[in-house]
């Protein structure tokens, strides 16, 4: 039944450092790492933690993530608490949130084109 369903969050989030960081993978097993390590095995199953890895955008550092819509702000806190990706110091920063992915995706992953009017 649609009422038993869970409600999932598309999660965009910002990777700053000091050198632009080209796998996914290493992205999204640091973000596993940290959450496990914060939310508990109980905390990650009830969260629904799942990351994107073709959503990630390379040039941007910008990627997405689905969560529970209840476990929204403690996701965010899980990538406050990163600080390393492969070695390298680095800030992960929420960028905004979406109960669509297309809706999440065009407004934070992609680029914005801007035409100038003839």
């Amino acid at each position: 039944m649609p009422c038993l369903r869970e409600r999932k969050r598309y999660l965009a989030f910002e990777l700053i450092s000091e050198r632009p960081i080209k796998d996914s993978k290493t992205v999204s097993s640091a973000i596993s790492k940290k959450a496990l390590e914060f939310l508990g095995e109980l905390g990650c199953s009830e969260a629904g933690i799942i990351i994107l890895n073709d959503k990630y955008n390379i040039e941007r550092q910008r990627g997405l993530i689905r969560v529970n819509n209840k476990s929204l702000d403690k996701l965010r806190t899980t990538l406050a608490l990163i600080d390393q990706i492969d070695g390298q110091n680095v800030i992960v920063r929420s960028v905004g949130a979406s109960g669509m992915i297309k809706k999440v995706e065009g407004k934070y992953i992609k680029f914005r084109q801007t035409f100038v009017g003839a």
